[in-house]
């Protein structure tokens, strides 16, 4: 959520980027402003009233005591009045309040200077590439076949449990995608994150801080019963582990990692781009989560963004790093970095991870703070990627490394499986 108090400052600015994300938010950030304004002259008025009915309060007392009751008398009835109006004041001071809060809701975060403009994933910059493509042989099939072949990913008897997007992994299917979610545990924990294991189930306010709430509502499961969501990534229980936080400046930087699946209601459109392990409901993710300085959040998702490319490298898959346009960034990203995989056998780029900073977007509506060393409370910056999402990184490998006699399993996880290929 943005700061009232940088949009008034930087009103020009905010309109500005937000025309990035093809938003013409001039009515609602005029209308933030009005709020605001109506919110301090009502509190003003508020003060005054209350200071006024304190005053006639200890005036009635001292008359009483010096025996002038009629005096006395004169005056509560006009403090009834002055607590009538108080009463009148603090419930168009809540509605305003309330009303600047969901307005504020609505208004997604501003996009850094660099990010480019852009409606969709077509003016999505890239900006980086690396690994060869490897070259098939001429029987190649892409990984919804494989998994078949192999008999290592049953979609048809998720599909007969549960429903189209919640797959069934089986035999060295299983326990090749056990290995990966430990690979990249052990490779986050080796580079400093602090493992953690969460809560699948998240509350309303925990969706709110981290700006699925109210913004994705619909693409999120809800247990009506209790009002509890469904986490869509580990982002989120993750990064309310600091709701209401006030750290110290020393504290900083934090780093969190944790295993958990992700569950997303969305629909997905029919066709092979959208087939097998493409677009799931349920799939496994492993996340990192940072809180960092203000100072130093830029240079730290550069360093995420490397850890990622670390990772892919000893995996030994040909990926490419993409900056995302202000069309594609999400509602609560400044700026996004997307990873890619190339899947050989399907000839097209899966995305695999997202690396965002969110600058102080989520920390405001999280209430996360930090005291600095001037002894003043800030606002400490969050970020986070996946490190990585499963479901295209075993399809990535399932084809690129396919052979005529079975699927290779790259180097650096025949230790966490046991064995060197499917077959």
């Amino acid at each position: 959520m943005l700061q009232v108090s940088f949009i008034k400052e930087h009103k020009d600015l905010v309109i500005a980027r937000l025309e990035k994300r093809n938003i013409d938010a001039t009515n609602m950030i005029d209308e933030v402003i009005k709020l605001d304004e109506d919110r301090k002259s009502i509190q003003t008025e508020l003060d005054n009233t209350l200071a006024e009915s304190n005053a006639l309060s200890k005036e009635i007392g001292n008359l009483y005591k010096s025996g002038e009751a009629q005096k006395a008398n004169l005056l509560k009835e006009k403090t009834s009045l002055l607590k009538e109006s108080s009463k009148e004041l603090s419930e168009k001071l809540n509605d305003t309040v309330e009303a600047l809060t969901e307005l504020l809701y609505k208004i997604p975060n501003i996009p850094n200077e660099i990010v480019p403009r852009g409606n969709s994933e077509e003016d999505n910059e890239e900006i980086y590439k690396e690994g060869d493509v490897p070259v098939l042989h001429k029987n190649a099939l892409p990984h919804w076949e494989l998994a078949k072949k192999y008999d290592i990913i049953d979609f048809e008897l998720g599909n007969k449990i549960t429903g189209a997007g919640f797959p069934v992994y089986k035999g060295k299917g299983a326990k090749l995608q056990r290995a990966l979610i430990t690979y990249f545990l052990d490779k986050n924990t080796a580079a400093g994150y602090t493992e953690y294991q969460l809560p699948l189930l998240i509350n309303e306010a925990s969706g709110i801080g981290t700006g699925q709430l109210p913004d994705k509502e619909g693409q999120m499961y809800h247990v009506t019963e209790d009002n509890l969501y469904l986490i869509p990534t580990a982002e989120v229980p993750g990064t309310n582990i600091f709701r209401d936080t006030l750290l110290n400046e020393s504290d900083l930087p934090i780093g969190i990692t944790g295993y958990t699946p992700c569950f997303r209601r969305e629909a997905g459109s029919y066709g092979a781009h959208v087939r097998g392990l493409n677009r799931l409901h349920q799939f496994d993710k492993v996340e990192i989560i940072r809180v960092e300085h203000p100072s130093n959040s830029y240079a730290a998702l550069d360093g995420m963004v490397n850890h990622v490319k670390d990772i892919l490298k000893e995996l030994k898959l040909p990926y490419r790093i993409l900056r995302l346009c202000g069309g594609d960034t999400s509602f609560a990203s400044a700026l996004t970095y997307d990873f890619e995989v190339f899947s050989t056998a399907q000839d097209r780029w899966l995305e695999i991870s997202s690396v965002s900073n969110f600058e102080t977007f989520q920390a405001n509506r999280l209430k996360l703070r930090f005291k600095n060393t001037e002894g003043k409370n800030e606002l400490a910056h969050t970020l986070n990627g996946s490190a990585l999402a499963l479901p295209r990184v075993l399809a990535g490998i399932l084809e690129n490394y396919q052979t005529e006699h079975g699927i290779l399993i790259p180097d650096v996880l025949q230790p966490y499986t046991g064995f060197s290929i499917i077959n």
